[in-house]
């Protein structure tokens, strides 16, 4: 690859703050790129080729509480939380660097994922690729506050994770 094709590709910044998703997840970072990937095509296709950086936190739920308490004013641990660093605008018409484009970061907590993943069923490493897809899709300026953007975030969501494998997270389980 060149040094030129490698300057365009996304840059997935991993920072593992907790020990214990090395082995619960170990194949992480790639396939934290991958889903960006994906979801870039999907769902900001005008942003691929662009030279991009997300940063993704992998925390215990002590660390995403206080995140979740300091941002949100919400006392307790949560799934996943995204940090923007651009304003929906700016996602439309991105700015021009010479650096790369900073998307923004999600930090997911390793408890609050185990603790969904068995109560839904499912496997860890496919509640894991949810979560990290709708973070990523809040920083591409997606949002599930009204009714009609919520659906069509679900559906990116199911769309994006079925294109890589993963089972679609609302459909309905087989009786």
């Amino acid at each position: 690859m060149s040094p030129e094709e490698d300057a365009s590709r996304p840059t997935v910044e991993l920072s593992v703050e907790d020990p214990a998703f090395t082995a619960l997840l170990p194949d992480a970072e790639e396939l934290a790129r991958r889903l960006l990937a994906v979801t870039l095509a999907e769902a900001a296709p005008h942003l691929v080729g662009r030279a991009l950086e997300v940063g993704v936190r992998l925390v215990d739920d002590a660390a995403i509480r206080e995140l979740n308490r300091t941002f949100r004013h919400v006392d307790r641990p949560t799934d996943v939380l995204s940090f923007p660093a651009l304003a929906p605008g700016e996602v439309e018409r991105p700015p021009e660097l010479p650096h790369p484009l900073p998307l923004g970061d999600v930090v997911i907590a390793r408890e609050t994922l185990e603790r969904e993943a068995a109560c839904l069923g499912r496997p860890v490493r496919d509640h894991f690729a949810h979560l990290l897809v709708h973070g990523l899709l809040h920083l591409l300026g997606h949002d599930h506050v009204e009714e009609a953007e919520a659906e069509r975030m679900e559906a990116l969501e199911s769309r994006i994770l079925r294109r890589l494998g993963f089972a679609d997270p609302y459909a309905e389980a087989a009786s």
